[in-house]
């Protein structure tokens, strides 16, 4: 099905600038149109090209009108693409109807990218300008890890854009031709690893949190779950018939591979959810979001000027003890870990049994 337009007398649409990105923008049957640097002779005619398709009469397909497309796409810029993929960014990386953190690192990444090239071509960019980009991450003081990382999202974004038939798929070989930074050979900062959060730090911290933040941080350390995973639960999602709770998580971090996510609740746990349950199933037992909790924990460590720590720390503690005493499958089974790897990162014994066998033989 195809559909065409007639400009009605003295009604052609307006040559206009988007001020967030400085594009020239127009407007056709309620769609928008983004042609390029504002005032720039490319967006001109490409604009010029776009009204002339329009009144002559000339079919042009449904899809060719969808925001933010262009007649030729591969004559898209930077800040296009980028707008492009955010507008599927925020509807795909969601859960439980919430936007997940993911979105909030994309929108960190392109914002060096689109002050640098926000206006070039994408086939224009190539290693040398995400070499650029990746530097001005280093010089805003983000870690190694962070900014080899942000970089990656960058080429997501280029991946997705190739997928789409918006970028030419030697654009995104190019770019990934550019190495990630290597420990002791960038001036970007490595943070220590995380580890347990010492018990005397916890204890300080719930002193001074709200109710609701002391029992998610008690509520972490007798189940392992993930603070996220905790702030999804609902009274209908539990399982009480059992001398355990349960819970089936229908959304979960690794949910798109597959996975299943079961939580197990024990006595200790179950005296802090039935503080939270409530009458309508399908009301949040947690009233908080998450960045809202994360935030609580960190200002109560600024406050007392002990390390700085997050909720996420807690899962160290709780796969360290289980490993210590059940052994890594049951600190894997616990922290919900799909690879007994990702547990070692949370409980390594290395360090220790080294030392045990130093004192033996060395």
């Amino acid at each position: 099905m195809v559909t065409s337009f007639r400009f009605q007398a003295g009604r052609i649409p307006a040559y206009t600038l988007h001020k967030s990105t400085g594009q020239a923008r127009t407007r056709v049957a309620g769609r928008d149109y983004y042609l390029g640097l504002y005032g720039s002779v490319e967006s001109r005619q490409r604009y010029g090209e776009l009204i002339a398709t329009c009144a002559s009469g000339v079919d042009i397909a449904p899809d060719k009108l969808k925001a933010g497309t262009k007649i030729d796409p591969g004559q898209f810029t930077v800040n296009e693409l980028c707008l492009a993929f955010m507008r599927h960014a925020e509807q795909h990386y969601r859960k439980g109807g919430e936007p997940t953190d993911e979105i909030d690192c994309f929108k960190s990444a392109i914002r060096v990218l689109v002050d640098l090239y926000g206006h070039e071509m994408v086939n224009d960019l190539g290693p040398i300008k995400l070499k650029a980009v990746r530097g001005k991450m280093v010089s805003k003081g983000w870690c190694r890890k962070y900014v080899n990382r942000s970089v990656n999202r960058l080429r997501h974004i280029f991946r997705w854009g190739v997928a789409g038939e918006l970028v030419e798929p030697t654009t995104l070989q190019k770019l990934e031709a550019l190495a990630p930074l290597l420990i002791g050979r960038t001036e970007a900062p490595d943070h220590p690893q995380r580890q347990a959060v010492p018990q005397e730090h916890i204890d300080a911290v719930r002193k001074i949190v709200s109710a609701q933040c002391r029992d998610l941080i008690d509520l972490q350390l007798t189940s392992g779950a993930r603070p996220g995973e905790l702030l999804l639960l609902t009274s209908g999602m539990i399982d009480r018939s059992g001398e355990v709770w349960t819970a089936e998580l229908r959304e979960h971090k690794t949910q798109h591979r597959g996975k299943t996510r079961r939580l197990a609740f024990g006595p200790k746990s179950q005296l802090i959810l039935r503080r939270h349950l409530q009458a309508d199933p399908d009301a949040k037992l947690f009233r908080i979001r998450r960045n809202a909790y994360r935030t609580a924990v960190v200002r109560a460590c600024e406050k007392l000027e002990i390390p700085r720590w997050t909720p996420h720390w807690l899962r160290h503690n709780v796969a360290t003890k289980v490993r210590d005493e059940f052994g890594i499958e049951a600190a894997q089974a616990m922290a919900g870990h799909a690879s007994p790897l990702m547990t070692n990162h949370y409980a390594s014994k290395m360090n220790v049994l080294a030392e045990q066998v130093a004192k033996l033989i060395g």
